[in-house]
């Protein structure tokens, strides 16, 4: 007789809740762990089959089973419930697992409807690699339904239930009670109890199937018994893509030999491809497909023409000369130069001297302090300015025009490397010259 409501076991340690479910096998408790204040679920052979001659094997394996999966325990697997405790209550052998909230995944689908492939996939393959680490212990779960799923978040599964022992199906069951659930177990498991790792990849392919179509599939019983084919998961949902609805249909194969033979092989039928990149030229290779010039009439072969890079312009260094050289335009401007055609003349000069140094010697930082130097001088002493504001002038105008001249000269010829230093200095003394004018005009 079931436990009921308020019941205590193993000297009040647990204090039973409700009856979560029942079966021809077992029957599962919500119960209280009272020292922890934790929700524990108890699963328990049915008392009623005690007089069946299967009976004592049956709760050979339940007690066999519930040790392996107590012993997964100590290493948890973060979507396999744990196993808490395995004891025996009167005549009752009861193991103790932990209670997971949330819903199933029959709840949610008849919920919602079918699910996305986004959201469940990932819940799967978390079931699969929880299954796959369970066969490598020697079990199989026989039971991965929907209803032993369950959903505590989004993309967040855990596997709850174990089927311990549905292979012994004792003869007081009617035939109705055959092990697994029909909706989603292969043939060979309900006629036979099979104990094989196909039988897991069988019933978790079934349970995807439901999740993305909304429908239960085709039963193995009515595929094999009555030849009623299964309907492509695709053409109940043509959203899915063609590598999870072959996934579905060959871990689905009524024959266990056409199904992958390992949980891990039918996982990766369910990751997308990875994108595969060419395989590195070698540069022998490289030189050998060069096309040949002709030699015929001393023509060459046209070859396709070298992508242009784009021509780069230091603007940062190049406002920096044109404002230094609006400096000494100011500068000229002030102290009334009545040379400013020699001054200019020189600016022009600096810059070619400038110029060619960036263009063939490679800006060389000595060429262009001697450059800039020479030329503020002479300016200076033309102007007749004042010797620290020359000098101050020297020390802005050395690092711009050396490195200005220098990035120009890897976009530019040395022609065009003079024509953008020389237009720049020159722009500068006049636009310096004119505001003076412009500014001090009536004082």
């Amino acid at each position: 007789m079931p436990w009921t409501a308020g019941e205590r076991l193993q000297a009040g340690k647990y204090v039973i809740d409700q009856v979560l479910g029942q079966g021809g096998f077992g029957i599962t408790y919500k119960a209280l762990h009272v020292e922890l204040n934790q929700k524990v679920v108890i699963k328990t052979p049915n008392e009623y089959l005690s007089h069946d001659p299967e009976y004592d094997k049956y709760v050979e394996r339940f007690i066999q089973e519930g040790r392996t999966l107590a012993r997964l325990s100590q290493d948890p697997h973060p979507h396999i419930v744990g196993v808490i405790d395995l004891f025996k209550e009167g005549a009752i052998h009861c193991l103790v697992m932990n209670f997971v909230p949330g819903e199933n995944l029959f709840e949610t689908v008849r919920r919602r409807g079918g699910l996305t492939e986004a959201e469940i996939v990932p819940c799967i393959r978390q079931i699969g690699e929880a299954l796959a680490m369970v066969h490598q212990a020697g079990l199989v779960h026989r039971d991965a339904h929907p209803g032993n799923i369950m959903l505590r978040s989004i993309n967040k599964a855990v596997l709850i239930d174990f089927g311990i022992a549905k292979e012994l199906v004792p003869k007081t069951l009617s035939s109705k009670d055959i092990a697994g659930n029909k909706g989603f177990a292969p043939y060979e498991q309900m006629s036979s109890g099979s104990r094989e790792p196909t039988v897991d990849i069988y019933c978790l392919a079934a349970t995807l199937y439901y999740a993305v179509t909304g429908q239960r599939p085709t039963t193995s019983l009515a595929r094999k018994l009555d030849d009623i084919s299964l309907i492509p998961p695709k053409q109940i949902n043509p959203s899915i893509s063609d590598r999870l609805n072959q996934a579905i249909l060959k871990g689905m194969a009524l024959e266990s030999k056409d199904r992958p033979q390992s949980m891990q092989v039918w996982l990766a039928m369910l990751e997308e491809p990875k994108a595969t990149l060419p395989p590195p030229v070698d540069r022998v290779h490289r030189k050998e497909v060069v096309r040949p010039k002709a030699k015929l009439n001393s023509e060459a072969i046209p070859e396709k023409p070298a992508t242009k890079s784009p021509r780069i312009i230091p603007w940062r260094w190049l406002v920096g000369v044109l404002f230094s050289y609006l400096l000494i335009g100011y500068f000229l401007a002030v102290s009334n130069a009545p040379y400013i055609a020699v001054a200019v003349a020189w600016a022009v000069a600096w810059a070619a001297a400038v110029g060619w140094a960036a263009a063939v010697v490679g800006a060389s930082a000595w060429a262009a302090v001697v450059a800039v130097a020479g030329t503020v001088a002479a300016v200076g002493a033309v102007a007749g300015t004042v010797a620290g504001a020359v000098w101050v002038l020297v020390l802005v105008l050395v690092p711009a025009v050396a490195w200005t001249g220098d990035e120009l000269r890897k976009s530019f010829s040395k022609v065009h490397t003079f024509l953008i230093l020389a237009s720049t200095s020159s722009l500068g003394l006049g636009l310096g010259w004119l505001g003076h004018r412009i500014f001090n005009t009536g004082s």
